[in-house]
């Protein structure tokens, strides 16, 4: 069977090593390894050399369940705190901008479609997902989905669901390019280093070239699946016993940044190494979701999420790239905020690396928690009050 879970666990670690493969021998190193991966596995699956996304696909569930926690937890052993704080002031900032031009970017889309006449009587809510998936990701997409029953409109869900997926993947491109398009001429000449990156892009191989003992293995391994279980344990007990609910994955940053001042776990080798390749076959999976048959068979309304869509994120870039020319702000750190926004804290630290920018790793993975956290909130309040 083509998805019988070692067989997709193969294509989808055969399609990591054709990426890395193709960066870093082709002119495909100026994507970089994490937009590559995507695109190769979207091709794949549109191939039908393995299914599209689905919620029935234990593989798919379980890299997005369990695979894409790991990889923060991995990556994040290796941050001192020192190094990153100034850099987060300025994303945190740019993170908010983008939030509010995704709001104003959903209430505008809606006009200029037609919102009613385009998406039907749950318009609203289609907009209240898009502004929850563009804050924190599909979770926020799906709770706003399941409140107004949009779920149980299967063409309208599926097409939102399509479309989000397809963005997502242009978009992250947009953010990978606009840094290295116009660092030469941002404003201020603060992004010097995005300009000269540009020119000859670091692959970052020796960075995740690491000697790896089995005892080195065996602690990451226990270490991260032990501390993923807590935070989903802790996340379930907050939400039960308290008045506010704290997000799992902002508890198992916050694990992983405490371990990660212990010398005990700064020695550990591998980190790295097993973080960038978790990072990969989750956004593998983000390939496989991108399905343009599904789009297709939609038609007009597929047109219509289409252009909503690219209206949100038009106006989203303008506030976020707007403010960062203002401010004087490397395009590099607008584009890893608004990566954040877009796709959520695992597609915003591998644009990171992507851009040569380590220090910007524990930024974005601790906004897109912050992103997890309010956009549920945000969503509601576009579908409930701005669009009803």
């Amino acid at each position: 069977m083509p998805d019988a879970p070692l067989f997709l666990l193969a294509i989808l670690s055969l399609n990591v090593a054709l990426a890395e493969l193709l960066c870093r021998r082709t002119f495909l190193r100026h994507l970089g390894t994490a937009l590559v991966v995507i695109v190769v596995t979207a091709v794949v699956a549109n191939l039908g050399l393995i299914p599209t996304y689905s919620d029935e696909i234990p593989v798919y569930d379980g890299i997005f369940t369990f695979v894409a926690p790991l990889a923060i937890f991995w990556l994040l052993l290796g941050v001192r705190l020192k190094d990153v704080l100034g850099a987060g002031r300025s994303m945190l900032v740019l993170f908010s901008i983008g939030a509010i031009g995704t709001t104003l970017g959903v209430v505008v889309g809606m006009h200029v479609v037609g919102g009613e006449q385009a998406f039907g009587e749950l318009y609203f809510a289609l907009g209240g997902m898009f502004v929850g998936t563009y804050t924190g990701g599909s979770v926020n997409f799906n709770a706003v989905a399941l409140e107004y029953e949009v779920v149980k409109e299967g063409a309208l869900y599926a097409g939102a669901a399509a479309v989000d997926s397809l963005m997502t993947t242009i978009w992250m491109a947009v953010n990978l390019l606009v840094p290295r398009v116009l660092g030469g001429i941002w404003p201020g000449g603060r992004a010097g280093a995005s300009a000269q990156a540009s020119a000859e892009p670091e692959l970052g191989i020796e960075d995740d070239t690491e000697a790896l003992h089995p005892m080195d293995l065996g602690w990451l391994i226990a270490l991260g699946g032990g501390c993923v279980v807590l935070s989903n344990f802790l996340s379930r007990w907050f939400a039960q016993n308290t008045s506010f609910a704290v997000p799992s994955i902002l508890i198992l940053t916050t694990i992983a940044l405490v371990l990660a001042q212990f010398p005990f776990v700064a020695r550990l080798k591998g980190t790295r190494l097993l973080g960038m390749y978790a990072v990969y076959l989750f956004l593998a999976v983000i390939g496989a979701l991108c399905d343009v048959a599904a789009l297709q068979s939609i038609g007009a309304l597929g047109t219509n999420l289409f252009f909503f869509v690219c209206v949100v994120l038009a106006v989203h870039g303008v506030f976020v790239y707007g403010a960062a020319a203002i401010g004087r702000v490397d395009p590099v750190v607008a584009s890893v905020a608004s990566q954040a926004n877009v796709g959520g804290g695992t597609t915003a630290l591998a644009l990171a690396r992507s851009l040569g920018r380590v220090d910007l790793v524990l930024p974005s993975i601790l906004i897109g928690a912050l992103g997890s956290a309010v956009g549920t909130y945000l969503g509601f309040l576009t579908a409930s009050v701005l669009l009803s």
